[in-house]
């Protein structure tokens, strides 16, 4: 069957199902708020309940967000949440939990060292790296220009 690249084009759009970008969006919209929105129940407990500064109650909020992204990456819950949320699970933290546990997960057979520990950093890893590369250049122009 020989088909252009047109032709193939046409055959594919009309065989695919149109996206729900509308439906897709506004569960990562609902998804997302109900994350921060948990993250600031959470702010207020610390701060009200067991007395902790602003900054330390952020800190505790971090902390818990990433143990409870973590766990639920673990016991695969986060991944079905993620399928129908998409985007929405993505708020920075708790996704960027789920991109180091994930890999971990998938590559524990392969041992601890070869696999968890070489493998956490899969898809988290180049994130960090032009974070940090970024942010250094970005220093160095700012004390080159006198802006530090």
């Amino acid at each position: 069957m020989d088909m252009t690249n047109t032709d193939y084009g046409k055959y594919v759009n009309a065989k695919s199902q149109p996206s729900p970008s509308g439906k897709n969006c506004l569960w990562a919209f609902c998804v997302g708020g109900l994350i921060c929105t948990l993250g600031q129940v959470l702010l207020n407990f610390y701060q009200s309940s067991c007395g902790l500064e602003k900054d330390d109650a952020a800190a505790a909020v971090s902390i818990s967000l990433i143990l409870l992204s973590a766990v639920l990456t673990g016991l695969g819950i986060f991944d079905k949440i993620a399928k129908h949320a998409g985007a929405g699970t993505l708020v920075p933290i708790t996704g960027f939990a789920n991109a180091v546990v994930s890999p971990a997960l998938e590559f524990k057979s392969e041992g601890l060292v070869t696999g968890v520990a070489a493998k956490m950093f899969v898809i988290a890893g180049p994130v960090l790296v032009f974070g940090i590369s970024a942010s250094v250049v970005y220093g160095l122009i700012l004390l080159l220009l006198g802006l530090a």
